[in-house]
């Protein structure tokens, strides 16, 4: 069963409360998706770091309920 948007910004709002969570479904599936995520616990972070740990708030969900993620990761100004 595919994952909700709402269901992906909670996950990733739990790990980063801080954070602004922008999810935009690509392909109006509810399977592809792309999230934008802004948050001072990124500072310091290479980008993939920033990307695995918002990969690791998902907890294992990639490939499975989430079938496509596209990440963009920022710190906020």
């Amino acid at each position: 069963m595919p994952m909700a948007a709402a269901d992906i910004e909670t996950l990733i709002l739990a790990a980063f409360p801080d954070a602004k969570v922008e999810i935009t479904d690509l392909a109006g599936d509810g399977d592809h998706y792309a999230a934008r995520v802004v948050s001072a616990a990124f500072r310091g972070l290479p980008r993939v770091r920033q990307h695995q740990a918002v990969y690791a708030a998902l907890g294992g969900r990639m490939g499975g309920e989430l079938h496509a993620l596209q990440l963009t990761t920022a710190i906020p100004d």
